[in-house]
């Protein structure tokens, strides 16, 4: 859409006092943190919605990406108690404790590979009987097992844990990984950077400067990651939009993060006590003011399975261009009273790409097209 068109819709916007936001957007110009809870805090929503597909489509034209892939969740047995999660327990003789062996692992990323996949997804609970090299032989059985699929696991959580269990720093846990067959991290372990909000929501998990300190090692080391934030639970407009910056910042410095990915809270079978999931007002502008805010990110994710599939295919015009995958299985937002399926199939995302009006783009990991499907 040419910025004329632009213009002539957002001259329609029924709040004046964003016509200044407009315009840098529309001349390129990066948006302050009080620009960012503006927008938050605007009525606008489809104004909002508008500029953020214009950036969108500056960067990256009509196309929308999906990726075939499959989540593994090796254990939900965790040394940590975080008061938002469903998911894990602290507890090995709880009924909904597991923990799976090489076998399992390497049988679901079997029939993830029979299915087309290029990428899976590994996160889980630290659990307190595993030692390091448990996560490295996991990495380097798939790797040897499966050479073609692209490993994406451990946050940076995860690798603080691996660094306090065995000895070595946030580099060396890294490169190890690495060196086993590790193609990327995801972005999980994020929530809200703002200490008020982690005290409350998760006070054992690290904090924000050790977070980024982590993806920005891995990018050092040329591996790319995701990034997350978790909202709709205690947090403010003013603490979501800080977060935003903080992660712009850490991309001026290494370039490595992939994709912002805004994660839904899920509000059931946890100690937070809040008892409505996020509406789709929210969903969507938070969506679009990420892409506002974050200039410098390539790409923003409408997780299906936290906003549900309408919203994400909406999403795709308030400026996501991705909708994650087909996942097989999802387990962590599911324990937490996730509405959406468990596993989407190829031809449902493509479907839906179609319908919100975008090109479907099967990509990897690093958005590396695999195949349009014009």
């Amino acid at each position: 859409m040419a910025v004329s068109d632009i213009e002539r819709l957002v001259s329609l916007s029924s709040d004046k006092e964003i016509f200044p936001i407009i315009d840098k957007v529309l001349e390129g110009k990066r948006l302050s943190f009080e620009e960012g809870v503006k927008l938050f805090e605007t009525p606008d929503l489809l104004t909002v919605g508008i500029l953020a597909n214009y950036v969108t489509e500056k960067k990256n034209g009509k196309y929308a990406y999906f990726v075939i892939n499959r989540q593994i969740n090796p254990t939900n047995i965790c040394a940590l108690d975080c008061n938002f999660c469903a998911f894990a327990t602290m507890d090995k003789n709880d009924p909904k404790a597991y923990e799976m062996s090489y076998q399992d692992i390497l049988e679901k990323a079997r029939y993830a590979v029979s299915q087309g996949a290029s990428e899976v997804h590994i996160v889980g609970g630290l659990h307190p009987d595993w030692d390091f090299d448990v996560y490295l032989n996991m990495v380097s059985l798939l790797k040897k097992n499966f050479p073609r699929l692209h490993i994406k696991a451990f946050t940076a959580v995860e690798v603080d844990y691996f660094s306090r269990i065995s000895g070595l720093s946030y580099r060396e846990v890294l490169e190890r990984l690495k060196e086993a067959g590790l193609g990327s991290l995801p972005g999980g372990g994020a929530e809200i950077f703002a200490p008020r909000v982690r005290r409350i929501i998760a006070p054992s998990k690290i904090g924000w400067k050790k977070y980024l300190e982590i993806h920005k090692t891995a990018h050092e080391l040329g591996l790319h990651s995701t990034v997350t934030m978790l909202y709709g639970h205690v947090e403010t407009f003013e603490e979501r939009v800080d977060h935003m910056i903080k992660i712009r910042e850490a991309q001026d410095e290494t370039g490595g993060f992939t994709c912002f990915i805004p994660l839904a809270y899920q509000p059931e079978n946890n100690e937070l006590n809040i008892t409505e999931h996020t509406h789709g007002v929210d969903d969507l502008k938070t969506i679009a003011v990420s892409r506002l805010i974050l200039d410098n990110v390539p790409h923003i994710k409408a997780y299906w399975v936290m906003i549900g599939e309408k919203i994400a295919q909406t999403a795709l015009n308030f400026g996501a261009d991705d909708m994650d995958g087909t996942v097989m299985e999802e387990k962590i937002a599911h324990f937490a009273g996730a509405k959406s399926p468990t596993q989407q199939q190829k031809e449902k995302l493509i479907r839906l790409i179609k319908e919100a009006g975008k090109i479907p783009v099967e990509r990897d990991t690093l958005y590396n097209h695999i195949r349009v499907y014009g």
